[in-house]
């Protein structure tokens, strides 16, 4: 699609030949054009690296250095949110902890005194524990991912995903141990040898078949998940091959509640463990359908308009319009996960996130041809449906602990960075990371922001072998750059390499955990 240009009294602004009122960028056209917009003066800048030091040349006229802001001793309004928050986090894992426990104690309650005289019974006993702990992890795994918002916004969309990976391994290596010591202590107490007892277990009755397809299943999917090889897959791949987890939980009930002692009878224990199914299907049936369900009943989502974005090929901005989108529960800085309703995309789900804060007239996307799906989303027409799941996402201001912020963002990381300087304070820096001029998205947009909302924008541009973004993420070049950077929140979002080369220079500047935000690209 084409983009013309608008000028008055100011940088080129973006804008599709229309009247005013029929276009999404009609309002950000409308506002750099009206009369009472001013060029940007010193706050909107190129950093180039040149004898030994950071020199600035700003976007407008008459540069002038960097001020060190005072470093910020009170906390910032919002900081209850993030206590609240943080509170609830504490308060979920000592329940996990508490309830894992539970099962433990149930398990040595229904236990005689003396049982464990033998062998084998001592190898059936620690069979029966590791399958007690792999049904449980296996359990917080699914409630971990079931998107329900209370837990979203007490741990984030990326420590969930961060801990699910975790209990990944702890549930292959209980699930394993219980088929092993299981195997192990039956070949004991019949006195047949191990292999002819495992086919016979795996084979001889039904719940024993369907545990056994579980099994192969979770060894499969764990294999999958090592990081190189998932790096390999494609997002829909990796997606759908995952979804075959719920197989395993499926599969693993109808053992559990067949063979199991602690789920048989009419005891305390098996109205405990159906609890703690029922409470992980309920969050998955809210999470994952009802809530949805409920956001796109009511806001009845559609595409407005798709827009190709700076000079860089492939970069594009997908404008989507609704119903009482005012009300729609979304902050900058929080993705949905979108399906797009057309032939070849209905069936596939992805996460984008907003790269305007939200908007009673639209929603904004800036998405980066990568693949099959998103090279689909070109050619989207206005008026295509949209389903949205959401919002996800921890990488909000109200996250924040300090008065002032500092954001770092690169390649398409850009994206909710750009959302997020409009809800953060007076004050607030970014660094834009760039190979050139030409791959800077929402120029004309940061060059506003910078002067209405008081920020400080700096243009990092050169590859990464370059002596001036090298320089960067040092701890000299970074403190050059933001003389005040202990004192500031600080938002990442971009490519690892990036992520993880300002992270380890954070930590060397004595930047505390907590004002490190991160929002990686990852799955």
């Amino acid at each position: 699609m084409r983009r013309d240009g608008l000028r008055r009294g100011g940088p080129t602004v973006a804008r599709r030949a229309r009247s005013v009122g029929d276009d999404p960028l009609d309002e950000w056209t409308a506002l750099l054009a009206s009369p009472q917009w001013t060029e940007p003066t010193d706050r909107s800048r190129d950093a180039y690296w040149r004898d030994g030091h950071f020199e600035y040349v700003p976007a407008g006229p008459a540069a002038q250095p960097l001020q060190a802001a005072q470093p910020a001793q009170a906390v910032a309004p919002w900081k209850d949110a993030a206590e609240s928050d943080r509170a609830g986090r504490t308060l979920f894992v000592i329940l996990c902890w508490f309830a894992l426990a539970t099962s433990l104690e149930l398990w040595w309650l229904d236990t005689p005194a003396g049982s464990l005289a033998a062998p084998a019974d001592v190898w059936l006993a620690v069979g029966r524990i590791t399958g007690l702990l792999g049904g449980f992890v296996l359990l917080l795994q699914l409630l971990l991912m079931s998107r329900v918002g209370w837990l979203e916004r007490w741990i984030g969309a990326h420590a969930l995903l961060a801990w699910h990976r975790e209990l990944g391994v702890y549930v292959l290596l209980a699930v394993l141990g219980h088929v092993a010591a299981s195997v192990t202590g039956y070949a004991l107490q019949l006195g047949e040898p191990i292999l002819p007892e495992l086919w016979n277990m795996a084979t001889a009755y039904r719940d024993m078949v369907f545990a056994s397809i579980g099994t192969l299943i979770l060894v499969g999917v764990a294999v999958l998940a090592l990081r190189s090889l998932r790096r390999r897959l494609s997002y829909e791949a990796w997606y759908y091959l995952h979804l075959s987890a719920y197989a395993v939980v499926v599969l693993g009930y109808f053992h559990q509640f067949t063979a199991g002692q602690q789920f048989m009878g009419d005891g305390f224990a098996p109205w405990y463990w159906r609890g703690l199914y029922a409470f992980v299907l309920g969050c998955l049936v809210w999470g994952r359908v009802v809530a949805p369900l409920v956001l796109n009943v009511r806001h009845r989502l559609r595409v407005v308009d798709v827009v190709s974005e700076g000079d860089t090929p492939g970069m594009m901005s997908i404008y989507i319009g609704g119903r009482a989108l005012d009300r729609l529960p979304a902050r900058a800085g929080q993705y949905f996960r979108w399906r797009f309703l057309t032939r070849r995309g209905w069936w596939q789900a992805h996460p984008f996130s907003l790269s305007a804060a939200p908007h009673a007239r639209w929603l904004r996307l800036t998405v980066k041809v990568v693949g099959d799906h998103t090279r689909d989303l070109q050619a989207l027409r206005s008026g295509v449906r949209v389903l949205a799941e959401g919002p996800s996402g921890v990488f909000t201001a109200d996250r924040s602990v300090r008065r002032r912020a500092l954001l770092i963002a690169g390649g398409s990381g850009v994206a909710p960075i750009r959302a997020l300087l409009e809800d953060l304070p007076r004050g607030t820096i970014m660094i834009y990371r760039a190979a050139s001029a030409a791959e800077v998205l929402f120029r004309d947009e940061f060059d506003w922001l910078a002067t209405h909302r008081g920020a400080y924008i700096c243009y990092v541009l050169g590859g990464r072998d370059d002596p001036g973004p090298r320089h960067l993420f040092t701890p000299r070049g970074l403190r050059e750059l933001v003389p005040d950077v202990a004192h500031r929140d600080v938002f990442l979002c971009g490519p690892p390499g990036l992520v993880e080369a300002a992270r380890k220079t954070l930590r060397k500047l004595r930047v505390r955990r907590r004002q490190i935000h991160l929002d990686p690209f990852e799955f």
